[in-house]
């Protein structure tokens, strides 16, 4: 078996996607006995990937290892996104999964140029683990003072979870934090022997029940873009879309962005906030960033 496979993790992220399904989503016949099981059973997934259900009981429990035909099919058999293709694939070890970087992380220049010039516009960079390493006064005003938080414990997921302000912060708290459960997930495939990412899975497990089924759930997500409603205590509510730009040539940080469309109240408000926030901080140039480096 390929070293590089967590055939356990896989077993459960193929028996959570097929709970999900129903005879009616894939096209079998209605069923009228008594299911004892939530979603697809097993012998069936196996009837619709063309393979026994011996030889998909064996691969769910962790017994063998799916060849690539195998796992092409049980992809579209249990409709999977991209998202969690790629996953699928990594749990699978096809590919290898990344061995993860032992080194410190700093903001790439490039980024931290970016947020000296967004003086307008909240901004963070996110590491490994969604690790918050870089922020703009704008970001702080809008999120809250990362300054105040241990750089060790600086990590955007945490504070989604555990920080009161934040959770009031988000008028959809319960989706954000969905999306972050998925984010990490992702990441956790990709890096699997990482021992700080494993901490965080499991100070937030005991922490949080949300967290802890929603982990077990095996939903991933990449980040990307959207659009968030949020409760601001100062300017009020605002709708701000949101945007991550990563680098070629270091894809573990990546510039997160929120922005208004320009003449609506949530843009007015945005804009309010930043001439707030210069005024706050006249020592600072306007849009001057704050750093921070993060052992690995």
């Amino acid at each position: 078996m390929n070293s590089d496979a967590r055939p356990g993790e896989l077993g459960a992220f193929l028996k959570a996607r097929r709970a999900e399904l129903s005879p009616a989503t894939v096209g079998l016949p209605a069923d009228t006995s008594r299911r004892r099981v939530s979603g697809l059973r097993r012998e069936e997934v196996a009837r619709l990937a063309a393979i026994s259900t011996d030889y998909y009981t064996r691969l769910e429990q962790g017994r063998i290892q799916a060849s690539a035909p195998v796992l092409d099919a049980l992809v579209r058999v249990l409709h999977l996104d991209d998202d969690q293709r790629t996953y699928l694939l990594d749990l699978a070890g096809r590919p290898a999964a990344r061995t993860p970087r032992r080194t410190s992380q700093r903001v790439r220049p490039g980024l931290r140029r970016l947020l000296d010039d967004l003086g307008a516009t909240p901004a963070v960079v996110l590491g490994r683990r969604m690790d918050v390493l870089a922020w703009n006064p704008l970001a702080a005003a809008l999120v809250t003072d990362f300054s105040k938080i241990p750089a060790r414990r600086r990590n955007y997921i945490r504070l989604v979870f555990t920080d009161p302000g934040i959770r009031d912060l988000y008028a959809d708290w319960e989706n954000v934090a969905h999306t972050c459960v998925a984010q990490l997930r992702m990441e956790a495939a990709r890096n699997p022997a990482d021992p700080r990412l494993a901490a965080l899975v499991g100070e937030l497990s005991v922490q949080d029940a949300d967290f802890r089924r929603w982990w077990a759930a095996h939903h991933v997500a990449v980040r990307g873009v959207g659009t968030k409603t949020l409760r601001h205590p100062v300017v009020g509510d605002l709708t701000l879309d949101w945007d991550t730009l990563a680098t070629t040539t270091d894809p573990d940080q990546q510039l997160v962005v929120w922005s208004a469309e320009p003449g609506t109240p949530s843009h007015d408000a945005l804009r309010i906030l930043a001439s707030w926030t210069d005024a706050a901080v006249p020592s600072r140039p306007a849009g001057g960033a704050t750093a921070a480096t993060l052992e690995p």
